[in-house]
């Protein structure tokens, strides 16, 4: 009998010409105690089902929508679900999680995970339930908006129905292309060309039940508790100005990458600013499934309509190209999400392209930093993926410079591939390592070291032990909640995180789990990744920083430089193996490290 908040079981569904034949892949209650859920059982999955050096594009390489115990409880912030797969963007380890109702109906089809592999016969959907699986083709969705086909899927199949659906740039293999629902995506790492390779545009879910809980009244009482207590300071920031709250604040403190990484500031930062459109333009606030925080603000767009806005689409759409209209920017990250384009990879892409342009590599003149209409023109070629620019730039930028040369190696902003996010490693050096290391790729969300660097208890200019601390810290907490799964939204309000996340699973699955069991979890899920990466190509030699990190200063608005050398990240990395157990080729001891052991 599985645990409580668990099926046991992950539905393996292999698509082909003939329709889908699906097939039970048994998880015991050690599998899952292990890995919890989400991006830990995902890591799990994929090393167990995909083959070694398969072609992520390939019909046999999987891609696994992953579920947790927690989906389907009131605990808030737990409708989410993770997507996990070989990167077609890093050759790596991607996951990535969404929130949405497709998180709660995936689950109650009666599966912990629901993992794909194939190719249909022309595009189409993958309908699962109770009943089973099916696919159905769906010639006419082809160049449809996420949005768009979602409703003509609605009005087909019925709402009982959740689909996590591609856009144009999934179908047509672009390599950051997302997975989205509901407006909301799976974004990094190019998860919607994996599935667009299937050829599916959409996966289709419906509940048909509910999953057991060990002790629903104690369950209920946590989910108070924490609905309480996320009403409280540590989510205030959200609910009042959302993630964009970050941008000025950044910008402040010479954070905020600017022009592909050749400032820390920028000067069109306040017209960006949270504060300046909230009192503009805000039309409304929104919240995920399942979720008390209501972080998403959404603001009017000029010409009409409205615009979800976070801190990464602006930064990546907004400083890193120059531009610094906002409706520049809001149109730019509707054309994102109407493409279906993660917008991190699509503005770092773009930079590059840009920087290139202007130093006469690229002979696309019109490609400038500052030009609002110039980003939009290059975001419509990367989702038609039209000759020339648009085929080279759907690449992400590491690929795209490896083939144009010329020594724009040097300025594509990536750490294994996946484009940089908006935080300036130079000026916060836990974060600087984090992305180094990190499984992967430049990542926020998987390691949280800028948290140290912004607290005040270390120099964030001068990496050393402390900064190697920190790094792990933040990414143990990360891969614990994002295997359980929970917002990381939340994690402040947790003062004894590993403990209170014990006390949480317990209710829901029986378990005398506590805090020292989920701190080994942690280390092992880290490690798992790890091992998966290594056994797809990955060396020592790939935990680093762009050269521009490493070899360019960069101005800080106090005055003063900031640099962060190669020797220095160097020794960080280092420490960093010492401190996990990994060898000096940072491989971890094999009877910990194989996902598929346990």
């Amino acid at each position: 009998m599985a645990p409580g908040g668990y099926f046991g079981a992950a539905l393996v569904l292999d698509v082909s010409a003939a329709g889908v034949e699906a097939s039970r892949e048994e998880l015991s209650a050690d599998v899952l105690r292990a890995y919890l859920g989400g991006v830990g059982l995902g890591t799990y999955l994929l090393q167990r089902l995909g083959p070694a050096g398969v072609d992520p594009l390939a019909p046999e390489a999987p891609l696994a929508f992953v579920f947790s115990p927690l989906v389907g409880t009131p605990l808030t912030t737990s409708a989410k679900f993770a997507v996990v797969a070989k990167s077609p963007l890093t050759g790596l380890l991607t996951d990535a999680l969404a929130s949405s109702q497709f998180a709660i109906a995936g689950k109650l089809t009666g599966h912990d995970a629901l993992v794909v592999r194939g190719r249909a016969d022309g595009l189409s959907v993958l309908l699962v339930d109770a009943e089973g699986a099916r696919v159905e083709p769906t010639p006419e969705l082809a160049g449809l908006s996420a949005a768009a086909a979602e409703d003509v899927l609605r009005e087909r199949f019925g709402r009982g129905w959740r689909a996590a659906v591609i856009g144009p740039a999934g179908e047509r293999g672009v390599r950051y292309a997302t997975v989205s629902h509901d407006g909301r995506h799976a974004g990094r790492g190019g998860l919607g060309a994996v599935l667009g390779a299937k050829n599916l545009k959409a996966v289709l879910v419906r509940a048909a039940g509910k999953a057991a809980v060990h002790d629903a009244e104690a369950v209920l009482a946590a989910a108070r508790d924490l609905r309480e207590r996320s009403f409280g300071p540590a989510t205030a920031k959200y609910r009042e100005l959302g993630t964009l709250a970050n941008l000025l604040a950044f910008n402040a403190v010479s954070t905020l990458p600017t022009r592909n990484f050749t400032a820390a500031t920028f000067e069109g930062a306040p017209k960006l600013a949270a504060e300046e459109l909230h009192e503009l333009r805000l039309v409304a606030r929104n919240s995920c499934a399942s979720c008390s925080i209501g972080c998403e603000h959404i603001y009017s767009r000029k010409g009409g309509g409205s615009q979800r806005m976070e801190y990464e689409n602006v930064f990546a759409l907004g400083p890193m190209c120059g531009v610094s209209d906002p409706d520049d920017v809001f149109a730019a990250s509707a054309k994102c999400d109407e493409l279906g384009l993660d917008t991190i990879s699509a503005g770092g892409t773009v930079a590059w392209a840009m920087e290139c342009a202007e130093r006469g590599l690229l002979d696309e003149p019109w490609l400038r930093f500052g030009d609002g209409p110039a980003l939009l023109r290059a975001l419509d070629a990367i989702g038609a993926r039209s000759p020339g620019l648009g085929e080279l730039l759907a690449q992400g930028s590491r690929r795209a410079a490896a083939q144009l040369g010329q020594g724009s190696e040097a300025f594509a902003l990536h750490v294994k591939g996946l484009e940089l996010p908006g935080y300036e490693p130079r000026t916060m050096q836990a974060m600087g390592l984090g992305f180094a290391v990190n499984s992967r790729g430049a990542d926020h969300n998987r390691s949280g070291a800028y948290e140290a660097d912004l607290s005040g208890d270390l120099d964030r200019l001068a990496g050393a032990a402390p900064h190697v601390a920190a790094a792990i810290a933040t990414e143990d907490r990360a891969a614990v909640m994002d295997s359980m799964i929970l917002c990381k939204f939340l994690r402040g309000v947790f003062t004894e995180p590993f403990a209170e996340w014990a006390n949480l699973l317990r209710p829901v699955t029986g378990w005398d789990v506590d805090a020292d069991e989920l701190r080994a979890t942690a280390r092992r899920i880290v490690d798992a990744k790890r091992a998966y990466n290594l056994r797809e190509g990955a060396t020592a030699a790939d935990d680093t920083l762009p050269p521009r990190i490493l070899s360019e200063a960069v101005a800080m608005s106090s005055g003063r430089e900031a640099r962060l050398t190669t020797e220095r990240l160097q020794s960080m990395v280092a420490a960093y193996y010492t401190a996990r157990g990994w060898d000096a080729e940072g491989r971890p001891p094999t009877d910990v490290a194989s996902a598929a052991s346990v």
